[in-house]
């Protein structure tokens, strides 16, 4: 998902995303007793499912989602080479197969992955799957018309980088073949050991080249999941799902598809989405919300009644809210005054800031504190509860500020409790014990995100946050890290702008692991070589905190997308 706010590039959550659009939640087994729901907590086959969101899932074509974005709502409708497996907590970090029957089969070196499909695989009109319609679904999503979905094969599929999509040449791409009905395989322009992951966007999607309309095949996309789509009004603003008949759980081991009707309404505002899952009155018992949490107040009200408080979804998403450091802009570009600030800040207040202890943890690493991630636990900069003042000052009369210094802290003015007022505040009033005046730059949101992501207008010292794309610390690292993905002509997130040729090397040589442990292990150490040069000050972690509807059972939500799993849902 990447930077939530940005659903041109990573559209999150969480948001899944990223989307941020991607507020995202992952709970254990402790919050999700189906139980709490009251009666037989056994979950059932039939009833209707209410989905209460804010954000409405536009452009419901799988070449233009961005899947850690569109939440739960499109994997019902478009299966994929591999998915999400659909656990609780940390188990639901990993990938498993969904269309094919393993997770890809690489090469020595990971430069060529191959799959086989299923077999039994079809459509809602009972036409078979083939490996073509995947290729096909692939090529469409490199259309300019169809754009919006993830960028990672355009940059990782041998001569793909100027493909302009089947309409306009319809040679297709040579990286991808179908040697047979049941086969395809990826030809890759480097080692990519995270590819099984990769598999699970929607881009993998397949699509029959028959019934493709173009720009309009999101108003009825032709099923290959447990349920199809009868009704999309106002681009995702009510989206109406009805069983698949065609759809054989023999082949899909992962989506329990218990309702037989799901009832998407969007675009409301999430106070009234919290009121009406509290309330939890007619069709709304039967409801739940993939994009919606609760604020600090709400949390104050629910936390105060049991029977609300049993109907709360709780969780982490991989997700880091930080400070961000330019070090071209002075004096930034002296590293103890990165470290000084990094001494100063007091996480306590923030956390408070962003909502309390209860929707927010502190954050010393980048990388998210989950396994999957690779996260190593380490502190470089100790600032204690509080801040260390003490240090801070030090740090600045070593770097020849002696009397203290000001700077200016960019946020956005966005409410959102991570990049908004309240953070920057908290920040201010730390610093200031340290002899550091911060003086706060709040902008628009679009403003804001327009500013940061510029090369050419990015502050010295602003707020930012980013979100995983896939849990692995690959996707979190890379974009942010790599010098190589430095864009000066266009929406650039390396803020810190490092081009350090170890860390590059070191990026290469993990992507080439197919043993996504043994990566993981790597990724942490390399968040914490790159944390010693102090380009960030991680600051939380969010938790999550989700309401969903009285009749609602089995509750289902990962460590990978972070949101309550419709898949896994019966009501009442």
């Amino acid at each position: 998902m990447r930077q939530p706010s940005l659903t041109a590039r990573r559209v999150a959550a969480a948001t899944v995303g990223l989307v941020l659009a991607a507020g995202a939640a992952a709970c254990g087994p402790e919050d999700n007793d189906a139980k709490a729901s009251g009666g037989d907590s056994t979950p059932h086959k039939g009833g209707t499912l209410t989905v209460l969101n804010a954000n409405p899932t536009q452009d419901f074509d799988p070449a233009r989602l961005y899947t850690s974005g569109g939440g739960n709502v499109p994997s019902l409708v478009f299966r994929t080479l591999t998915t999400r497996n659909r656990e609780n907590g940390a188990a639901g970090a990993e990938v498993v197969p969904d269309l094919a029957t393993d997770t890809g089969r690489p090469n020595k070196d990971a430069t060529v992955w191959t799959y086989t499909l299923k077999k039994g695989l079809t459509y809602e009109d009972g036409t078979a799957i083939t490996s073509a319609d995947i290729k096909y679904g692939i090529e469409r999503s490199f259309a300019p018309e169809l754009s919006g979905g993830a960028p990672y094969l355009r940059d990782w599929l041998v001569g793909a980088a100027d493909y302009q999509g089947p309409y306009k040449d319809k040679k297709g791409l040579s990286a991808i073949e179908t040697p047979d009905a049941r086969t395809i395989v990826f030809h890759l322009n480097k080692p990519e050991g995270e590819f099984p992951y990769l598999a699970t966007q929607t881009q993998f999607t397949p699509v029959p080249k028959a019934k493709d309309t173009g720009t309009k095949y999101e108003e009825h996309p032709v099923s290959s999941g447990p349920y199809k789509v009868v009704s999309n009004q106002n681009d995702g603003e009510r989206i109406v799902l009805e069983r698949n008949t065609h759809w054989s759980a023999a082949t899909d081991a992962e989506r329990k598809a218990y309702p037989d009707r799901i009832d998407v309404r969007s675009g409301l505002d999430s106070s009234v989405i919290n009121q009406r899952l509290s309330a939890s009155q007619g069709a709304d018992a039967a409801a739940v919300t993939t994009d919606t949490n609760l604020g600090p107040a709400e949390l104050a009200k629910v936390s105060g009644d049991k029977e609300l408080a049993a109907r709360v979804g709780t969780g982490h998403f991989g997700y880091t809210n930080y400070i961000a450091f330019n070090p071209t802009v002075k004096p930034f570009d002296n590293p103890k005054v990165r470290q000084a600030i990094s001494y100063a800040v007091d996480r306590s207040s923030v956390v408070n800031a962003a909502g309390g202890s209860a929707l927010a943890e502190p954050a010393t690493t980048f990388l998210p504190n989950q396994k999957s991630f690779g996260y190593e636990p380490y502190d470089l900069f100790p600032a204690g509860k509080a801040g260390n003042a003490a240090k801070a000052k030090e740090l600045l009369a070593q770097a020849g500020y002696k009397n203290g210094l000001t700077v200016t802290l960019t946020h956005s003015n966005a409410k959102d409790f991570e990049t908004s007022p309240e953070i920057a505040t908290a920040i201010q009033d730390a610093l200031k014990k340290a002899d550091i005046t911060v003086k706060l730059q709040g902008l628009e949101e679009n403003d804001y995100s327009d500013k940061i992501h510029n090369v050419k207008t990015e502050p010295g010292f602003f707020l930012a946050h980013w979100g995983a794309d896939w849990p692995s610390g690959g996707p979190f690292l890379a974009p942010i890290f790599d010098g190589r993905q430095i864009v000066k002509d266009g929406a650039n997130f390396n803020t810190g702008l490092l081009n350090d040729k170890s860390v590059n090397a070191e990026i290469d040589a993990i992507n080439k692991l197919t043993d996504l442990d043994a990566a993981a292990k790597r990724w942490g150490a390399l968040d914490k070589k790159i944390g010693e040069q102090a380009l960030t000050v991680p600051l939380f972690h969010p938790v999550y905190k989700r309401l969903y509807g009285k009749d609602i059972k089995n509750v289902v939500i990962s460590d990978w997308t972070g949101v309550l799993d419709i898949s896994q849902v019966a009501v009442k």
